[in-house]
């Protein structure tokens, strides 16, 4: 009805292009406008003035050779005060931008390696910011923000790259446990060579004591028993110990037979054999 009457209404964030007989006349603000018909005028289109995006997927070579898609999100607008270009100047905006989105990338990422173009997303979306702003504030647009949202390698390069840190990551943990295994292996030969050092200093402390032992022994036994040498207590101590360790073997459980000589003679024997080896042993020392 507000058509036929000649009434149009223009809707907020659009503007309309008015026209009288088939020439640009008017650029009609938001609001109720009155074109009467009958005088040629009429509204050739609309033009919204919100901000749009277009999502770019362009496939290129790094300069190693390597195939990725890189996709360029654009957020573009058209002016107001430059409406009649934007309509006018332009059959296809999207075709446009997509046009020198794809030659700007086109001609940079070829210049970087894959890890360097994973590195200067930024610096490729601002040289595809800079030719776009250039380029299209001729025909009324203005470029908002341009954004490198994705690159996509190829998918075996993807797998391969991940095998490569996945390889670096199980290297680094190898090198880890083998410090870490290192590190035990001091500490337990650390602890085994204190635990025989104090072995050493035990048993060297034992045989002192024993020693001590038997030099007292000899002397009380030589003072209450007149005309004993210490021979002859050393032979009696001798049969004692002799005596007591034929005990011990037969009363362990897990022990098997021993056969070894027996009798006044052998103990004798045995205590000569004692009795030289720590004659030698003493003059080795000295």
């Amino acid at each position: 009805m507000g058509q036929a009457l000649g009434c149009i209404q223009v809707d907020q964030s659009t503007v309309a292009i008015k026209e009288t007989f088939g020439k640009f006349d008017d650029v009609l603000e938001p609001g109720c406008h009155c074109l009467p018909w009958c005088l040629g005028s009429q509204v050739a289109g609309h033009l919204t003035l919100r901000v749009q995006q277009l999502d770019v997927r362009c496939e290129t070579k790094t300069k190693d050779n390597v195939f990725v898609n890189v996709v360029a999100s654009i957020q573009y607008r058209a002016l107001a005060d430059k409406a009649s270009d934007a309509f006018y100047r332009l059959s296809n905006t999207r075709s446009q931008i997509q046009a020198y989105v794809f030659d700007v990338i086109r001609a940079s990422v070829p210049k970087l390696d894959l890890d360097a173009t994973f590195e200067q997303k930024n610096d490729i979306a601002k040289a595809v910011e800079e030719e776009l702003e250039k380029a299209m504030s001729h025909y009324g647009y203005e470029i908002v923000q341009t954004l490198i949202v994705d690159i996509e390698p190829d998918e075996h390069v993807k797998r391969a790259m991940n095998e490569i840190n996945a390889a670096a990551r199980m290297r680094l943990a190898a090198n880890e446990k083998a410090e870490a295994e290192k590190i035990l292996q001091i500490k337990r030969a650390e602890g085994d060579a204190e635990s025989k050092y104090l072995a050493g200093l035990g048993i060297a402390r034992q045989r002192q004591a024993i020693v001590d032992g038997l030099r007292d022994s000899v002397l009380a036994f030589s003072v209450n028993v007149p005309g004993t040498t210490s021979k002859d207590v050393m032979d009696m101590v001798l049969v004692t110990q002799y005596f007591d360790t034929m005990k011990e073997i037969g009363a362990s459980s897990k022990s098997n037979s021993v056969f070894i000589p027996h009798g006044p003679g052998a103990v004798k024997d045995i205590a000569s054999q004692i009795r030289e080896g720590l004659l030698q042993a003493s003059a080795t020392t000295q």
